[in-house]
């Protein structure tokens, strides 16, 4: 069952920010008036207890400012994430964790993902965090289609708006005997599997407001190719750098990996 982080985060800081305003207007008064009314006879200890703070006013009073700060950072700033899949190797790998600048294109209310500003829209080429039209999770693919764009992959071969898109051969991997081929895809990398039959062949005219995405893995990515196109709504961010890769608990962080993601 996955966890909604982000609703979870909104609850807390709710509840945790009504309970220490609700403490400030009514419930410290109350205290308050309560320790004075013991008298002049009442003990130090009987007045301290007459003034203590029950549990859930002193501990929702320590979180409400520390996860108020969180929540602004993870819903408006930015946001860290790590990369579950192969699907966009070799730019990404399996247990990088990365930063997704949130306000990249506008800043959006948490949970609801209405944009309330705008700052920017996706670029062709940005690798882009968002959550697919079949899953509440996060996916994180390349935009290859704007609003408009007529889309065509077939044989391994990608085409935007009639025009095929050239590829330059950057590696193959083993040397000996490649079984896999990098490619200088425009700016960046993407790799196939030189054995295996193309994936996902077809054509698209990307509707307006959303996008048509694919992970740089192409024999290897679960993509609009296979479940159409994202929303603008379901946008989170842009992921920007790599900080660090931890492939599992049996190995070490490792920063050899850090770099800015293009």
């Amino acid at each position: 069952m996955d966890i909604d982080f982000p609703l979870i985060l909104v609850i807390a800081v709710f509840v945790t920010g009504l309970i220490a305003l609700a403490d400030k207007v009514y419930f410290s008064k109350r205290r308050l008036v309560t320790a004075e009314a013991l008298g002049a006879d009442a003990s130090e200890d009987m007045i301290e207890k007459a003034q203590q703070e029950p549990w859930i006013i002193e501990n929702s009073k320590g979180f409400f400012p520390v996860l108020a700060l969180v929540l602004v950072l993870r819903s408006f700033l930015v946001e860290p994430f790590q990369i579950p899949s192969a699907s966009m190797e070799p730019t990404l790998i399996n247990g990088d964790f990365i930063l997704v600048n949130k306000f990249a294109y506008g800043f959006r209310l948490p949970v609801l993902g209405t944009k309330v500003i705008e700052v920017d829209d996706p670029a062709r080429g940005d690798v882009m965090v968002f959550i697919p039209p079949h899953d509440p999770r996060y996916f994180i693919k390349r935009v290859i289609g704007l609003p408009g764009d007529h889309i065509k992959y077939a044989n391994k071969r990608l085409y935007i708006n009639g025009e095929f898109v050239e590829e330059v051969v950057l590696d193959e991997i083993p040397k000996n005997a490649p079984k896999i081929t990098v490619y200088q895809e425009n700016d960046y990398p993407i790799q196939q599997y030189n054995n295996s039959p193309s994936r996902g062949d077809g054509e698209w005219t990307v509707p307006m407001g959303h996008y048509f995405m694919m992970g740089d893995n192409r024999d290897n990515s679960g993509d609009s190719r296979f479940w159409g196109f994202v929303p603008d709504k379901n946008i989170v961010g842009k992921a920007f750098a790599v900080w660090m890769h931890w492939q599992n608990w049996s190995s070490l962080p490792s920063f050899s990996r850090n770099k800015v993601i293009k």
